[in-house]
């Protein structure tokens, strides 16, 4: 056999779920080559490949047999490895016995910690048909299957049922039972369009093998390439342009093996349905791609992607055409029925609703929102009335039988039904606005009452929550707090919006059922959490304005020490001393600061307010003094108008006299009232610098 062969590997299953199958092609990918790779098997870059059923890998040019491994083995320390004559003693026997050499084949290993025997050999490399079955057992143990199911009498568990295994290197197969089946060289074609079992001679014949006969486009993203085009060619050929959610198109792929489109129309009596309404029962629940008009209106028609290619299209249609149409039709009348009752008379219901154990209900949760929400609105000058009036409506919405059947459209249906209820477009747009963002990245709440009830649900549901004690831990995140957290410091940031933190959550926690022992350490907590979600988004470079990798954890630390009330004075304080770290005179400032901190942190006498200019004995102490006394007025505007940028680029100004300073002064000098004197200027100098970040905390590299 050559010395290296391609392997492949394919488990075949019932159908496998839609939504988790590009997670577990791309796990299994990863699990075989990062396996591969610790048994020193190498390989060229791997495919992998995901159809409903089916999982695979090919990896190209594998070692058909391990190198020679590298062996060492520690032995018994050295002072039990002799006895007093110096003779090898029992333990040391036994050590070399288990090696396979004589003691004299030993060797010493000396470390710090001490002496040891050691065992250094080479040991000849195992087949990579012996270690292949291990290899791919692993890799599907560490798939991320939430729930493992059995089948029939075997004790084995996996996603779903596994009914066949393919597993070659080269032309030889190699043998393994895996998930109770034998390995074999036949994979199998298409369910309805292939004659079955399809043999391989090798992992070379798997995709045109599979493609040919078997009518299975087995890669994943040549297979959502081919549904896009054929979407999009559909759409064109009704006059249109097909509506394609990256979402529904992954979910379609992921239910086909061999795509083909097919188009169908339903009465244009539904176009009246609010257009939210048909996207979601087209793409939420039956899978389809609508289409739009050349000037953007939703038309009459869909487009689904078939599992096979009919003998009679028109058959396919028709039975899409009257799946379709109950569906439609009980959104209709899910509409008419909700508009005969208002949202201000679904209000009382909410009181029936339970927000959550220990925090109420529904009902209470907007009492809370209207109450936090009108705070809000005072501090950025929007009109209370129309937020509180938003937060009293704002989950009635979710008692309408349009919301319990598209959940994903609460809020926005609860704007249809206020604007059909009388109620001001402030209003309505606000009741939509208090979910956004809906997602990371997503759009923003863009009316002042809508980002008022925007944060007040925010800052409501993380008190709540935090009060009661159920902070998110680990990677769990019941109440999705995480998400909630960073949709309130992009809605303040990105929406230009000042409101301080710490007064906001002491606000929210006041409002709140739940009893708290220590409302001023949960809030600080709350605060902290906060701005954790801030770090990661700044860090990823998810922030506008900072590309990822451009703002440093000792960045973000150096700003977060100042306890910025603000996450808009938090941002601000950020781009400048992104500014700063650009400039020439940084690094050496840097390397000032930190040893200004060190200096104060180290002297425990007390230090007069100011430096007094007539004890100054060098002329770098007056030039230093001078300097600063002379920038201080512009630094305080500065200050006051948030024009950091500017305040540390004055501040940057002050290098050559500090350096001065530094060369040319004895700081920690024996005279007690020159020391204290000389300190006191240091500790004038460190408040600047503390003023905007604590520029201590910056690499000075």
């Amino acid at each position: 056999m050559p010395a290296h062969a391609d392997f492949l590997v394919e488990i075949g299953t019932e159908e496998l779920p839609p939504r988790a199958l590009r997670d577990l092609e791309l796990a299994f990918r990863a699990g075989i080559t990062s396996r591969l790779q610790a048994a020193s098997l190498g390989g060229g870059a791997a495919r992998s490949f995901a159809t409903p059923r089916r999982l695979a890998v090919l990896v190209p040019g594998i070692a058909v047999e391990q190198p020679a491994q590298r062996i060492e083995k520690r032995g018994p320390p050295l002072k039990v490895a002799c006895d007093a004559a110096g003779n090898p003693s029992r333990a040391a026997q036994a050590f070399a016995e288990t090696c396979g050499v004589a003691v004299e084949a030993l060797e010493k290993l000396e470390t710090p910690a001490g002496s040891w025997l050691v065992y250094r050999g080479e040991q000849a490399g195992r087949p990579a048909a012996d270690l292949l079955p291990g290899i791919v057992t692993e890799a599907l143990a560490g798939l991320p299957v939430p729930r493992r199911m059995r089948w029939g009498s075997r004790d084995v568990e996996f996603v779903r049922p596994a009914h066949w295994l393919v597993m070659l290197l080269g032309d030889a197969v190699v043998p393994a039972e895996i998930l109770g089946l034998q390995s074999g060289r036949q994979t199998r074609g298409h369910r309805f369009m292939s004659d079955g079992a399809i043999g391989l001679r090798s992992p070379a014949d798997y995709l045109p093998a599979l493609a040919g006969a078997g009518h299975v486009l087995p890669d994943f993203q040549e297979r959502r390439g081919r549904i896009r085009e054929l979407a999009l060619a559909a759409g064109r050929e009704l006059g249109g342009e097909a509506v394609i959610e990256e979402a529904v198109l992954d979910e379609v792929t992921a239910l086909v093996e061999w795509p083909a489109a097919v188009t169908g129309r339903f009465d244009p009596a539904y176009l009246e349905l609010p257009e939210e309404v048909l996207m979601a029962t087209l793409q939420g629940h039956q899978r389809y791609f609508p289409v739009r008009g050349p000037g953007g209106q939703l038309l009459p028609n869909f487009i689904t992607i078939s599992n096979l290619r009919s003998t009679d299209p028109r058959q396919v249609q028709l039975g899409n055409e009257r799946v379709v149409k109950p569906r439609l039709a009980d959104a209709v009348f899910f509409w008419e029925q909700d508009l005969r009752r208002p949202l201000a008379a679904r209000e009382p219901a909410l009181a029936d609703i339970v927000f959550q154990r220990g925090l109420g209900s529904l009902r209470d949760k907007s009492a809370r929102m209207a109450a936090l929400g009108a705070q809000i609105a005072g501090r950025l000058g929007c009109e209370a009335a129309v937020v509180q009036r938003a937060a009293f409506l704002a989950k009635t919405d979710l008692t309408t039988d349009l919301v319990r059947e598209f959940p994903e459209l609460q809020g926005r249906m609860g704007y249809y039904y206020a604007l059909r209820n009388g109620e001001p477009e402030a209003v309505a747009l606000a009741i939509e606005e208090q979910y956004l963002p809906r997602q990371a990245g997503g759009r923003l709440a863009s009316s002042g009452p809508g980002r008022c009830l925007a944060i007040a649900e925010r800052l409501d549901t993380l008190a709540g929550v935090f009060a009661l004690g159920k902070r998110p831990s680990g990677n769990k995140d019941p109440f999705g707090l995480r998400r909630a957290a960073l949709g309130l410091v992009r809605t303040l940031i990105e929406g230009g919006i000042e409101l301080s933190l710490p007064e906001m959550i002491t606000a929210a926690l006041a409002l709140q059922p739940a009893s708290v022992a220590d409302p001023a350490a949960l809030g600080r907590e709350l605060y902290d959490f906060l701005i954790d979600r801030l770090r990661a988004w700044y860090l990823d470079g998810q922030a506008p304005g900072f590309a990822a990798g451009e703002v440093t954890a000792e960045m973000f630390e150096a700003v977060r020490l100042r306890a910025p009330a603000s996450p808009l004075d938090f941002h601000a304080r950020l781009q400048a001393v992104r500014t700063f770290m650009a400039m020439s005179e940084a690094p050496s400032l840097a390397v000032a600061n930190k040893r200004i901190a060190n200096i104060l942190k180290g002297a425990a006498e007390p230090l007069p307010e100011a430096a007094d200019p007539a004890r100054f004995e060098a002329a770098e102490e007056r030039r230093l003094h001078e300097a600063v006394t002379a920038l201080l007025p512009l630094h305080q505007a500065g200050l006051a108008s948030r024009r950091y940028g500017e305040v540390l680029q004055r501040l940057a100004g002050l290098r050559d006299p500090v350096d001065a300073f530094f060369t040319a002064v004895m700081v920690m000098t024996d005279d007690p009232v020159q020391r204290r004197n000389r300190l006191a200027l240091l500790q004038g100098l460190r408040r600047l610098f503390l003023d905007v970040a604590d520029l201590s905390c910056l690499n000075a590299s």
